[in-house]
C-alpha cells in the first residue's frame, strides 16, 4: 500500500500508484482490444488502428463521465465537498485530488465510444461487445491502485469474520504511509478488501464477456450480459465498503452505485429477454468447424 511509489529526481515530481496502475491497465487494455479486433473485427488489417483511435476517447469518456458524476451526487447529497464544488466551480477540474464515480465512467466511455465507432466506421454494437471485454481488463489491474493508495475501502471486519484470508480482508498499516486514503481512523484495523474484490469482480466480467463473445447471436449480446453480471457483482462488493465518500442514501442503507446496479440489472434482464430469439448474421464469430 504505497500511494506514491518514487519521485522523479530531481523534480520532486511523485509519480502516484493509482496513476501509474490506471496507465498500464489503459495499456493492457489496448493490446487487448487490437487482438479482439484482429480475431473479430470486419478487416483484421484496419481494424486494430480503428479500435485504437476510439479508445482514446472511450479513455476521455470515463475521466469525464466519472468526475460528472461524482460531483453531481456530491452536490445532490449536499456534502461539504458539494459545498465546495459550489463555491468554487473551478474544482470540479482537480481530478488528480480524487472523484470519481465508475458508473459515470462507464456511461462517458460507452457513449463516447459508440459516436467514435460510428466515425470510425465500425459497427458500434460490435464495437461495445469488445471495448468491454478490454475494458474489464484493464479496470481490475487499475483497481490495484486502489488498493495501493487506499481508496474506496471496506468496513472493519466483524470478529467472527477475522479468520478470513486476502483477497477477502486486509491488515491496514500502522502507521499509514504518506498520503494514503485509507484514513487515519482505520490505521492498524481488520477491513473488508473491496479493492482486490473489485478486481477480482472485473476479471469474473471480462470472463464472461469473452465466452458470450464466441458465442452470440447478436452484436451488443456480449455488453448486456457484462453489464448483467457487473450490477449484480457491484451491488453485492458494495455491501461490504466502508468509505462514505462513495455516496450514501437513507441513512446509509444504499449507496449511489447499487442504486444504479439495480436500475442496470433490471435494464439487461428486460432487454436479454426482449432479444431471446433474435439471431443475426454475425460473420465475425469464429465457430467450430465440422471434423
Amino acid at each position: 500500500m504505497h500511494p506514491i511509489v518514487f519521485e522523479i529526481p530531481g523534480l520532486g515530481l511523485p509519480i502516484r500508484s493509482f496513476g501509474l496502475m490506471v496507465a498500464i491497465g489503459f495499456l493492457v487494455g489496448s493490446w487487448i482490444v487490437g487482438r479482439l479486433a484482429a480475431r473479430f473485427g470486419d478487416d483484421p488489417k484496419e481494424d486494430p488502428s480503428r479500435y485504437s483511435r476510439v479508445l482514446v476517447w472511450t479513455v476521455v469518456g470515463v475521466i469525464v463521465g466519472a468526475r460528472i458524476m461524482y460531483v453531481i451526487v456530491e452536490i445532490l447529497r449536499g456534502s461539504p465537498t458539494g459545498q465546495g464544488f459550489r463555491d468554487d466551480p473551478l474544482s470540479i477540474l482537480y481530478v488528480w485530488k480524487g472523484g470519481l464515480v465508475m458508473y459515470g465512467g462507464l456511461i462517458g466511455a460507452a457513449s463516447l465510444g459508440l459516436l467514435a465507432s460510428k466515425r470510425e466506421k465500425l459497427r458500434p454494437w460490435h464495437a461495445l461487445d469488445l471495448g468491454l471485454v478490454a475494458g474489464y481488463v484493464g479496470q481490475a489491474i487499475g483497481r490495484v491502485g486502489c488498493l495501493m493508495v487506499g481508496d474506496d475501502y471496506g468496513k472493519v471486519v466483524p470478529k467472527a469474520w477475522e479468520w478470513l484470508p486476502f483477497p477477502i480482508t486486509l491488515r491496514v498499516p500502522s502507521p499509514l504511509p504518506k498520503e494514503s486514503l485509507f484514513g487515519s481512523e482505520n490505521e492498524g484495523l481488520l477491513l473488508f478488501a473491496t479493492q482486490p474484490l473489485m478486481s477480482i469482480k472485473a476479471l469474473i466480467v471480462a470472463f464472461v464477456g469473452y465466452q458470450v463473445l464466441k458465442r452470440r447471436r447478436y452484436a451488443g449480446q456480449a455488453s448486456l450480459w457484462m453489464l448483467l453480471t457487473y450490477g449484480v457483482l457491484r451491488f453485492l462488493v458494495e455491501m461490504l465498503r466502508g468509505d462514505s465518500v462513495r455516496g450514501v442514501w437513507f441513512g446509509g442503507a444504499i449507496s449511489t452505485s447499487q442504486i444504479v446496479s439495480l436500475v442496470l440489472v433490471a435494464v439487461c434482464t428486460v432487454l436479454l429477454a426482449r432479444f431471446r430469439g433474435r439471431s443475426d448474421v454475425l460473420h465475425d464469430v469464429r465457430r467450430p468447424q465440422p471434423t
